[in-house]
């Protein structure tokens, strides 16, 4: 019995057609047909009963299908650990996260990593966005979770993890404290505190008022604590994102939903690598960092 005739009868079974499965497994439907033939007679029993162009699934049929598709997954899962283990180069995986970011999952997504794999050697930086985008297309990070400010590169993976809402950090001190919600046109006069490097200062500046229409005047923070800091003192308001659970807000700052066009603000968050340069690793990490900030 062949793994690739079990697969077969598995996506007849999920496709309900052999039509559509033999598509999806790239075979004609009569070699499809043949395969499934030739797959009954190796186990002397019928897995379907046809009736003209529909079909039904024997008992011994439902029995093959549901414990097959544990089988086939236990393989594939099988076959990925034995290449991850034969790939002694790939040792260390490089991330890259943004300054501003504040939620926890991605703290929990590496910690799980490093437990599972112990193996591998992790480094962690973090930049703004434009220096995250270097640091990957110059291969000094292996993936790097940011936000998209661009079309998605075809080079790259652009694996989405989850549109994040807007938050906005302001002294508990300050009148829009005292609102439920806030707009972008509510803070114009306020000054926008942003977390960013000298260097990415003015690239930040540009996204921030130029592409999302915050405040005129701009003061910056090298930390997210620096900013919040800042906030603490009623020298600004700071956009937070919440990529994730959000840690309660400091003492003297309250954290307010940004709204836009009478809904929530939302910004898109992938991990990006090359698809050149993917790995095992990458992969892994990144549906890890997915499924916790999915709550999967």
């Amino acid at each position: 019995m062949l793994l690739k005739q079990m697969k077969y009868f598995i996506s007849v079974v999920e496709c309900n057609s052999f039509t559509e499965a033999a598509e999806q497994c790239y075979i004609s439907q009569s070699a499809i047909s043949q395969q499934i033939k030739a797959l009954e007679q190796e186990l002397g029993v019928d897995l379907i009963k046809r009736n003209n162009r529909q079909f039904t699934l024997t008992p011994a049929g439902e029995y093959f299908y549901r414990h097959g598709v544990e089988l086939v997954s236990e393989i594939d899962n099988l076959k990925r650990e034995t290449v991850r283990r034969g790939q002694d180069q790939e040792l260390s995986l490089k991330i890259g996260y943004l300054r501003c970011y504040g939620a926890q999952e991605l703290h929990h997504a590496i910690a799980k990593f490093s437990k599972t794999y112990s193996e591998v050697s992790l480094s962690i930086v973090n930049g703004t966005h434009e220096e995250l985008y270097d640091l990957l297309r110059s291969g000094q990070v292996d993936l790097v979770i940011s936000d998209q400010r661009r079309a998605f590169n075809d080079d790259y993976y652009n694996y989405e993890l989850l549109y994040s809402d807007c938050y906005i950090e302001i002294s508990s001190r300050h009148p829009l404290s005292q609102r439920d919600i806030l707009t972008i046109t509510d803070l114009k006069r306020n000054t926008c505190i942003l977390i960013s490097t000298k260097e990415q200062q003015e690239v930040e500046k540009d996204f921030y008022q130029n592409t999302l229409g915050f405040a005129n005047q701009f003061l910056f923070a090298d930390t997210l604590e620096e900013g919040r800091l800042m906030v603490v003192s009623n020298r600004g308001f700071m956009p937070i994102e919440a990529v994730g659970t959000l840690p309660p807000p400091a003492t003297g700052i309250t954290r307010i939903p940004l709204y836009h066009h009478h809904k929530p603000l939302q910004r898109n968050y992938c991990a990006f690598w090359h698809k050149e340069k993917t790995n095992y690793y990458i992969e892994e990490f990144a549906e890890l960092l997915r499924n916790l900030l999915n709550n999967d």
